[in-house]
This record gives C-alpha cells, structure tokens and sequence, in this order.
C-alpha cells in the first residue's frame, strides 16, 4: 500500500477537483468524444473502404488528446508523473496513427463472435457504465471521467475496439493499455474509485480473447 501512495501523490478530493476543472475547461469537448465512440462502433458494424483507418485515427487522436490536455496541462499541476503518463499517452496515439490510421494494417469489424460481443460490452461499459458508477458514488458532472478525454474510459474503449480487430488482434497496440490498466488498482484503493477496478478486468478479458481468437487465426 505504500508503494501505491507514493504512486498517487495526491488525495481523493484534489484529483476530484482537478478533474472538475479540467472537464469544465474543455468543455463541449466531451460531445465531440461521444460522437467519435458513437462512430467507431458505427464503423464496426458498418464497415466500408477506408472506415479502419478512421477508426485507428480516432482512437489516436483520444490517446494524444488524453497525454497532452489531461496529463500534461492538467494533471501536471497535481501530479509529478503527468509528463511521464502522458509522454505513454502520445506514443501509444502515434502507434495508433501509424499501424492503422497511415499503413492501414489492421481492419475492425464486428464479426459476432465472443470477442466481438466483449469489445462492444467494453465499449458500453466505457461510454456508459463507467460514468454511471461515478454517479452512484457522487461523483456526478462534471466530476466524471469520460470516453475520449480521460484516460480510464479511454483505455476501456481502446480495449473493446481493439477486440473487434480482425483477422487477429495486434498485440503492440495492446503493450500500452495493459501496462496502464494496472494503475487502475491504485486509483480504486487509495482514491475511492472503485469503478476502476474495470480496467484491469477488462485487460485480463481482452488477453484471454486475444490469445483465443489470435490462437485460432494462426490454424
């Protein structure tokens, strides 16, 4: 537990703060960030020449957008790690930028099997259930996390898109959210968030799914 605390250098009440203000900031950002999610789930189901590559440049876009206005501008007032999360941040939207968005190497499509049935659940539980849980716990707009701008939805969403990668699931894009996703623990225990206990969930549940479906593609 002392490990953690020196992880998260900060109280519950001052990330809260922080996050309040950093939302009413960039506010109507957050709409925007719905549409894309709202997009690439689109583009999943309706999949049409070149919607892969838009879908790799959304999520790179929110991977940047996260390392740069919620780390680095943000979270760097609080935070002594915030240029480090971030600079992980960018590096992951510029892999996303370059497998997917230019080199068009990978492909998303909604195909009905059980990681595509997982990666649309991780999407909902991103875009929705992970601001409801929020809610329930009293932390209500605009003290909220959301899909796009932060990093927890965000990654939860990485990982839904990511299973619905076809025909296999590239593990390079997957190094960054599994390394992030354990900080997930620190955020549920030493700042009372349990709702981030999903993102280590939703690694374990993307990992199985990967290995599974990559598995199967290699026979």
């Amino acid at each position: 537990m002392d490990t953690l605390a020196r992880l998260v250098p900060f109280t519950r009440d001052v990330f809260l703060g922080g996050l309040e203000r950093y939302n009413e900031a960039i506010w109507p950002t957050q709409v925007a960030a719905y549409v894309l999610v709202l997009l690439t789930i689109w583009f999943a189901l309706r999949p049409f020449p070149g919607s892969a590559r838009l879908v790799a440049a959304i999520l790179s876009a929110a991977w940047l957008w996260t390392g740069v206005a919620y780390y680095m501008l943000h979270q760097a007032q609080i935070n002594w790690a915030a240029w480090a999360l971030g600079s992980v941040f960018v590096l992951q939207g510029l892999v996303f930028a370059a497998t997917g968005a230019v080199r068009g190497r990978i492909d998303f499509r909604f195909t009905g099997e059980a990681s595509g049935w997982a990666g649309m659940l991780l999407i909902g539980v991103a875009a929705i259930a992970y601001p409801l849980i929020g809610i329930g716990l009293g932390q209500g707009w605009p003290r909220m996390p959301l899909p796009g701008v932060a990093p927890g939805p965000t990654l939860v969403w990485t990982l839904g898109i990511l299973l619905l990668a076809v025909p296999r699931v590239p593990w390079h894009l997957l190094f960054v959210p599994f390394l992030w996703s354990a900080t997930g623990v620190a955020g549920a225990l030493l700042l009372g968030l349990p709702q981030d206990f999903i993102l280590p969930l939703a690694a374990f549940l993307t990992i199985v799914l990967a290995i599974r479906k990559n598995g199967r593609y290699r026979r």
